[in-house]
Order: C-alpha cells, then structure tokens, then sequence
C-alpha cells in the first residue's frame, strides 16, 4: 500500500465489498487510475482545485469529466442553491423555475424552442433517440461518438454485455469527418434510419464543411439530426457547438456544464418534434428538482454575465501552445501529440515498438499525480484556472516528458513505475 494514497486505498478496499467498482461512474473508477500511484477519492473542491482523502491538494483538469465549468463551489451558484434550499427540493406540482431555466435554454441554445429535463447525459441522449423513432416511424439510428449507457447506445460498443442483440442490430457507427461513411449507412438501411447523432466535435477539428453536408445527407434521407452537447455545450460558445460551427440540428443533448456539476441533461430543439414529449413516456421523479434548476439558472446568467467561455478558451490556448512546444523540445513527437479545443483539449499518446499507449499513459499519470495535477490525459478548462495553475501544469509537462522519453528509447519504462499498469478499455471513436 503507497504511503501518499493510503486513505484512498482503504477507502477503495471497503467500498469494493458494496460498490461494483467502487464508485457510481465508470470513468472515475479503478479503471482509469493506476493502482498504487492515484489518489481515488476526493474529499472538499474550491475554484480550481481538489483535495483527496489523504489531504493531498491537486489542480483538476477533469473537472468532474467536464462538468465543472466555473470552478468548484462557485459563490453565484452556491448562492443561489441556498436560497432555493430554504424554499423546497421537490413537490407535488411543477416550480416556476422549470419555466424560468426554459425560458433560458431558449434564449441561448440556437436549436431550442421546447426544452425537457432529465438527470445524466443518457437521459438526454435516449430521450432523443426516442423522439426521432417517434417522430419518423423508423428504427435504425446512426451514432459517431459516445451517447451513455443505454442499451441503444452501449450495444453498439464492446461494453454491449447485457444488451439484446435484437437492440444492438439497430445502431450503426459511422466515421468523423468522413460523410460517405454515412451515406453508405443510409444506402444499406433504405428508409430505416430515424436519427443520426453524434458529437459535433471531440478530439479532431469538423473538416470544412463537414457538419452542414452532414445535415443536409441527414435531412435528404428522411432523419433527424442530434447534437450531443453534453461536453461540448456552454464550453465552445454559450450556444454550444452548434453556435461555434453555424450548424443548427434539429435535436441537442445538454448536460454536464449547464448547471456547473448539478445533475440535470436537456434535449431541446425544433417544436414539431419536441411536442412528440406528450405521447412518448420520458419521465423523472426528480425531473423538476429545484435545486439542480436553480444551478442552471445561476450558471447561465453567469455565462452571459461574465467572460466565461473566452476564458476558458484563451487559458486553454496557453496550455495548447506550451504542450506542443515542449513536445518538441523533448523530441517526443513521434509518440505524443495534443489535439481538440482549447476548453477540452487531450494529450494523444501513441503505441511504440515496444510500449503500448497504457503503459506510456500509466507513467504519465503517475507523475502527474505526484505533482498535483488531477488528469486523465485532457485539459478540462474551467474559469478558475489562473496562470499560476497553467504554469504548474506546464512545468510538469517539462519535468516528465524527458523521463517518459528516457523510458521509451531506453526500454526501462518498468522501471520508473511505482503501480500497476493501465488496461485497455473500449474505444468510442
């Protein structure tokens, strides 16, 4: 047992005996963390940074997989969950707040004109999914990305235990930035596909063009188009992905940075289907719950109010900037690289003669941890993150890229490890 996560070891130990993996979230489990060298619970967060259960202090470029925007406990945000506290969390009828954050939705998003809430992303997306079925009498759906753990989505990966084949066989992936991968979905499964959803941008820039032929193929062959905003939703711009590219959907999926870490996902879009909500059954109990509302509407004037995205955009460049030029400096190009936007960038790592991109990532986590860095290889930007954050992330860039070289050229990457090493999970793209 590591000294420095004794805490987070024991505390990982005894929730295994009642938890399935420990935690409620796949990508916050034992997973994605080396045992050994990782912190696995956090205890208290402020602004940019977090502190585990051991009391190590780390600045957090997860941000709760993306959903943290602002900063940990926001004073606007914390405020107005506190007033709403002293009135209710929950009731037997509506609260006006369902209206009010609507209302805003549909002032920002570009798509909204009907908005329905639920809880986590997959709510969202599989409500989506649902209002397109029911709106084109088809089945079939076309996916680019991750959509949630819903048997619709999931069974079209390799996590697809559990979910009836019968299901399985009506998703099909088609390639980013690659339309005739579509079209020819389109071409094998006539009049059957009813929407095609996928995120507007992850790691590699949209190709000129790309997401309007898309819409028009889309449109052309009788489908819905989805946006899945869930990342990419008031970070790329306060109107999400769609405003940033100029590319309207018919559908989008909101989650994650909407109400700054509270737990509430959106589907808005056009009326015409929206009004299909009162005939399909997509219903929560905790669908209205206040305090989650109160978040949103917080967040969302705050975006308006403050320079929230150029922010994140601009601190997120400097971050870009610094990793690519000391990946060059390091004569590590071969093997790493940096992609996507500044407010969600990720450090690309490749396979090399002898080393799997697990092993080069296991090393590079290790050391990060090591230095109070939180990361799962992406720069997840908040409008905390001050200079000196970037310039300490920075200087651990410099500090382990010649060690992470050292291991690959020298074959001794073994040696530097202090934990288990990562294993390979599924793809999404």
């Amino acid at each position: 047992m590591s000294e420095r996560y004794h805490h987070s070891e024991e505390m990982l130990a005894r929730a295994l005996k009642t938890i399935p993996l420990g935690t409620q979230t796949f990508s916050k489990s034992k997973t994605q963390y080396p045992y050994g060298a990782s912190p696995y619970y956090v205890t208290k967060g402020k602004g940019s940074r977090v502190w585990d259960i051991d009391g190590n202090e780390y600045i957090d470029f997860i941000n709760s997989l993306a959903a943290v925007t602002l900063g940990y406990n926001d004073a606007d945000v914390t405020m107005a969950v506190q007033r709403q506290l002293e009135q209710g969390t929950i009731f037997s009828l509506p609260h006006p707040i369902e209206v009010e954050v609507s209302e805003k939705i549909a002032e920002i998003i570009p798509c909204a004109e009907m908005v329905r809430y639920g809880k986590n992303g997959s709510d969202a997306t599989t409500g989506a999914i649902r209002l397109a079925r029911a709106y084109t009498g088809r089945d079939h759906v076309a996916v680019c990305g991750y959509h949630g753990w819903q048997d619709w989505y999931i069974g079209s990966t390799l996590r697809n235990k559990g979910v009836p084949q019968a299901t399985a066989k009506l998703t099909h992936t088609f390639m980013y930035n690659d339309i005739g991968s579509l079209q020819a979905l389109f071409k094998q499964y006539p009049n059957q596909i009813a929407a095609v959803i996928l995120e507007p941008m992850n790691v590699t820039q949209p190709e000129q063009g790309f997401l309007g032929e898309l819409r028009e193929v889309t449109h052309a062959n009788g489908a819905i188009l989805v946006f899945d905003e869930m990342v990419t939703g008031f970070r790329y711009a306060n109107g999400g992905a769609q405003e940033y590219f100029g590319v309207k959907p018919d559908l989008a999926c909101f989650g994650k940075g909407i109400a700054n870490g509270y737990p509430i996902s959106v589907v808005a879009g056009k009326a015409e289907i929206m009004y299909l909500m009162e005939e399909i059954f997509f219903s929560f109990t905790f669908g209205g719950e206040t305090l989650s509302l109160a978040a949103a509407l917080a967040t969302m004037n705050k975006y308006q109010r403050e320079p929230v995205i150029k922010t994140m955009e601009k601190q997120g460049e400097k971050i870009i900037k610094g990793v690519r030029l000391l990946i060059k400096q390091h004569g590590v190009e071969r093997f790493l690289s940096i992609a996507g936007h500044p407010c969600w960038s990720f450090l690309l790592i490749k396979d090399t003669e002898h080393y799997t991109m697990w092993q080069i990532k296991t090393l590079f986590l290790q050391e990060m941890y090591a230095r109070g860095i939180l990361t799962l290889g992406t720069h997840n930007m908040s409008y905390s993150h001050t200079d000196e954050d970037i310039q300490t992330l920075l200087k651990a860039y410099d500090e382990i890229l010649p060690l992470i070289r050292d291991a690959v050229e020298n074959q001794c990457l073994d040696a530097y490890l202090k934990c288990n090493t990562l294993e390979p999970l599924f793809r999404i793209r």
